[in-house]
């Protein structure tokens, strides 16, 4: 899309508005009435309540339940979500779920992806909101399971109501509840507003900008452990945007991912379940997959010493590679045979024949030479770019 058409989009007033506002009262009343009358303590723990709340009703609520139904959740979690949703002012979750799908399809599509990272930061970040651009129209044509779930259609309905109230009429009660309407307002209202407000931009914008990419380089989608930490976890982005369906986007366990440890702990007390998980060799597989192209364009960059024998050596593992998938699919479809085949069976049969079953060790044998042949190829890419 061309750049006279960004800037002769029409004007959305609303937005440009609400957006001009509640950033200038940040960085004007919000420390001129700190200075002159100060907030308490209680102020900035409820501030923190509030955008925990709004924060995790996005991360938790809006993005993994519902846009990508990466799990399962009590009628009471749904509600709590959708409540807190509304009081991060991002708009419903029909709405923001439809934007989202749309935006997995066709992500770096200057056309159909809502929030394309290829228009730059600032369409990315908050410039789609501010204008009527063809890529951001509603269609609701890939929420229809959205549009039957009635939390979500209730929220959507009442959508201005509920924001008024959280975002004006609660802070204002609780000022009331303090003894500080003023200062309840600024910090837990707007002050708070903002900050949720550009945290999960970030996602669209710096994610797609910042860090690395070891699952995939299909798009440009990054992982970043500096903001993961300031998105509750949505920083792992890359991963994220190869396997969307996965209820965690840090994956590994040192990753910090409080969304992913807010659902499975849900789990433990029967809140949320059907948690779904990428099988951990395909991850295993994307990682490999991944240190191969590097080493390949790392090869074509540079001249070494006995080319011929470090081609070789790449050949070789790239041939295990395409081995021990092969395997690895048969296996799987012979699993899947066996369990169809075992339907009809009682369930102590069932799990008899699969603890008897050497697939399964098999599984787990592969899996760790995948993990094995993934270091192999991090020392030849050490010793690639020493070479440089």
């Amino acid at each position: 899309m061309s750049t006279d058409v960004q800037e002769n989009a029409p004007r959305i007033w609303v937005t440009t508005i609400l957006f001009s506002v509640t950033f200038l009262m940040p960085i004007t009343a919000v420390p001129a009435y700190g200075i002159l009358v100060g907030y308490s303590l209680a102020h900035w723990v409820w501030f923190v309540v509030f955008l925990a709340f709004c924060g995790f009703s996005i991360t938790a609520g809006y993005h993994r339940l519902w846009s990508h139904r990466a799990y399962d959740a009590n009628p009471l979690v749904r509600a709590f979500f959708a409540f807190w949703g509304a009081c991060a002012l991002q708009n419903s979750i029909l709405i923001w779920g439809s934007g989202h799908r749309r935006h997995h399809r066709h992500v770096d599509d200057n056309e159909k992806d809502p929030y394309s990272i290829n228009r730059g930061f600032w369409f990315a970040h908050i410039g789609w909101m501010l204008r009527n651009y063809p890529s951001g129209d509603v269609d609701l044509s890939n929420a229809q399971d959205l549009q039957r779930d009635p939390i979500v259609m209730f929220q959507h309905k009442y959508y201005l109501p509920l924001v008024l109230f959280s975002n004006i009429g609660l802070p204002a009660l609780l000022g009331w509840v303090l003894g500080d309407v003023i200062g309840t307002l600024l910090l837990v209202g707007v002050l708070r507003l903002v900050i949720s407000h550009h945290v999960t931009f970030f996602i669209n914008s710096l994610c797609h900008m910042w860090g690395n990419q070891p699952y995939t380089n299909t798009n440009t989608a990054r992982d970043n452990f500096v903001l993961a930490l300031v998105t509750y976890g949505e920083g792992y982005h890359n991963f994220h945007h190869y396997f969307q369906t996965d209820y965690r986007n840090g994956v590994r366990w040192w990753q910090f991912d409080p969304t992913k440890w807010l659902i499975a702990s849900l789990s433990w007390v029967g809140l949320t379940s059907n948690l779904r998980r990428v099988p951990d060799f395909k991850i295993q597989e994307a990682l490999v997959q991944m240190q191969f192209e590097k080493a390949q364009a790392q090869l074509k960059r540079i001249q070494l010493p006995n080319m011929d024998a470090w081609k070789e050596t790449l050949e070789k593992e790239y041939q295990q590679f395409v081995e021990t998938m092969t395997e690895w699919k048969q296996l799987r479809a012979e699993w899947y045979g066996q369990k169809r085949q075992a339907l009809a069976e009682k369930k102590q049969e069932l799990q008899e024949k699969w603890q008897r079953a050497a697939v399964r060790t098999r599984f787990k044998e592969m899996e760790y030479m995948l993990k094995m042949q993934r270091k192999r190829l991090h020392l030849l890419n050490v010793n690639f770019a020493a070479a440089v």
